[in-house]
């Protein structure tokens, strides 16, 4: 017997995000719950920033640079895994450096973090206080795991496909 028609359209979710400028961050539903995008600063160019597959790690390929890439991508990157309860690298968590998925869910006890907030200027809690840094994962608060990223691909540089 195959799912309805109904149940298979509700297992995914096409997004168009050609109109997100960097910093913009929308909300779109899936499965019932939020998933945030959001286009996070920092331009992704050669030769400015160089990634390091093997060892997980972004470099600027200058100190004070300017064009912008030490942003938020270049933050998240820089993150010392030791730091972080559930240690997890940024670019593990996105395929795309400038383009991060997440599901917008606390992982404490399920409340929908605010976007821009909070002490890492990722994601903040109110309910009980849990921050996320740009990456959505946890770094203070009771939430136990970071913001889970959702089964995605690339349809179109521009288009997303969600689950």
């Amino acid at each position: 017997m195959n799912p309805a028609a109904d149940v298979l359209a509700l297992a995914s979710l096409e997004v168009d995000i050609g109109k997100l400028q960097e910093g913009d961050c929308i909300t779109v539903k899936w499965r019932g719950k939020p998933v945030f995008i959001r286009y996070r600063s920092g331009k992704f160019s050669e030769p400015c920033l160089t990634v390091d597959r093997a060892s997980n790690k972004l470099t600027l390929c200058c100190t004070g640079c300017v064009c912008s890439t030490e942003a938020e991508i270049a933050e998240a990157a820089a993150v010392d895994m030791s730091e972080l309860r559930d240690p997890e690298s940024d670019l593990d968590r996105v395929q795309k450096p400038e383009m991060l998925v997440l599901i917008g869910v606390c992982t404490h006890l399920g409340c929908v973090p605010i976007n821009n907030a909070g002490d890492y200027s990722g994601w903040f809690c109110p309910c009980h206080g849990s921050h996320y840094d740009v990456s959505g994962r946890i770094r203070k608060g009771p939430a136990p795991l970071n913001m889970e990223i959702p089964p995605y691909s690339y349809l179109e540089d521009t288009k997303l496909l969600i689950g």
